[in-house]
């Protein structure tokens, strides 16, 4: 458990409305290594955003931060039963950790998010703690996006050529056909060389910054509907400027029917109105290479991945991934550097005790050739 501290708070027009609320129209301020519980609603129609110290939401009730001005916390935590509903928009500066209960935003006003400024980053994240509804972030170049519904964890990862000035997405466990807060995006309506459109789901992303996006797929997303060969998975969005699916581009998506990733091409966000997965209606040609196993115990056997097809193409890009779609590992002309350990700068806890045992999906591309593969690694980090 925390250690608790003496919280040094500045007070001018803070109050409680019949115990129902903490309302601050003045000044408030937590300073470094300080610590405020708020076990009641917040009501902000003050300065709340020069913060140096933790704030939590607890309760087996819900919480409720609403306002005139958004608050900026510095590290928050979310600990709640039925949640913690944000009525107005709230800024992070650094760690936002969720450990029960959602954070939930309104959908229909898409302006109300949980926002993660310039060094900010989520932490703790899964199927009972997330945002459900609407996540941004602000000058930021990569960001991973903690969104789902009330059920599950369905994260939006943004690799940007930029920094962003602002991009924010969330999910929707809907028929794009028929979304609550949309107009129709007609699955019929498509692309030539698509075959099939996802109707169990969708994300939107918002951002003016050339990107690429990871989205993975779980059993509740039904891609077998789609296609029997996840080869032919691919990420697809609703234009804007045609109104219809159009393909994202990317490699070939890695996994099998019940856990994979898709990893799209470059596109601006704001050309989508909202994205998910589709089939490619015509065979593609991917070299099969075998599954790998990566034991880095240091006996000189299967201490590192290597695969000896790289040497056809010495320029080449091997990304590697967790099944949940985070990428852990990213190396242009690999000549067998991974060995257990991440690469990437964020989203990996536990960093210098190496990666987890268990199974990853890999992609490498060979330029030299025009070709790419993937598969599957079992890493035993034991």
């Amino acid at each position: 458990m925390r250690n608790k501290f003496y919280i040094p708070l500045l007070f001018l027009g803070v109050s409680l409305q019949a115990q129902t609320a903490l309302y601050n129209t003045g000044n408030l301020r937590i300073h470094e290594g300080g610590e405020i519980g708020f076990h009641t609603d917040l009501i902000n129609d003050g300065i709340f955003d020069e913060n140096s110290g933790l704030a939590g939401f607890y309760g087996n009730a819900d919480r409720n931060i609403s306002g005139s001005l958004p608050p900026t916390f510095f590290d928050v935590e979310f600990m709640t039963q039925s949640g913690t509903f944000l009525n107005t928009p709230v800024n992070v500066d650094n760690i936002a950790n969720f450990i029960t209960g959602d954070v939930i935003t309104i959908p229909a006003q898409p302006g109300i998010t949980l926002n993660f400024l310039e060094l900010a980053l989520p932490s703790g994240e899964s199927n009972i703690s997330k945002v459900d509804g609407y996540a941004s972030v602000w000058q930021q170049q990569e960001f991973y996006f903690p969104v789902g519904d009330s059920e599950q964890l369905r994260p939006l990862i943004l690799n940007s050529e930029a920094v962003n000035n602002l991009a924010k997405a969330a999910y929707f466990f809907e028929d794009p056909n028929t979304p609550s807060e949309f107009q129709s995006f007609n699955t019929n309506t498509r692309a030539s060389g698509i075959d099939a459109i996802s109707t169990i789901e969708f994300w939107r992303l918002e951002g003016s910054v050339l990107s690429s996006v990871q989205l993975s797929w779980n059993d509740r997303s039904e891609i077998g509907s789609l296609s029997d060969d996840v080869e032919e998975i691919v990420m697809v969005g609703w234009s804007k400027i045609t109104n219809q699916w159009e393909m994202l581009g990317g490699p070939a998506s890695v996994g099998d029917l019940v856990n994979g990733v898709a990893i799209s091409g470059s596109f601006v966000p704001d050309d989508y109105e909202v994205l998910t997965f589709g089939a490619f209606g015509e065979p593609r040609d991917f070299l099969d290479l075998e599954n790998y196993f990566v034991s880095p115990n240091g006996d000189g056997i299967n201490d590192f991945l290597e695969i000896p097809e790289l040497a056809l193409s010495p320029n080449n890009h091997m990304m590697i991934f967790d099944r949940q779609g985070s990428k852990v590992f990213d190396q242009t002309n690999y000549t067998n550097e991974f060995n257990g350990f991440s690469n990437q700068n964020n989203f990996v806890l536990n960093r210098d005790s190496g990666l987890p045992s268990g199974v990853y999906f890999y992609i490498v591309s060979l330029d030299d050739l025009n070709l790419e593969f993937q598969g599957f690694l079992y890493l035993a980090n034991d």
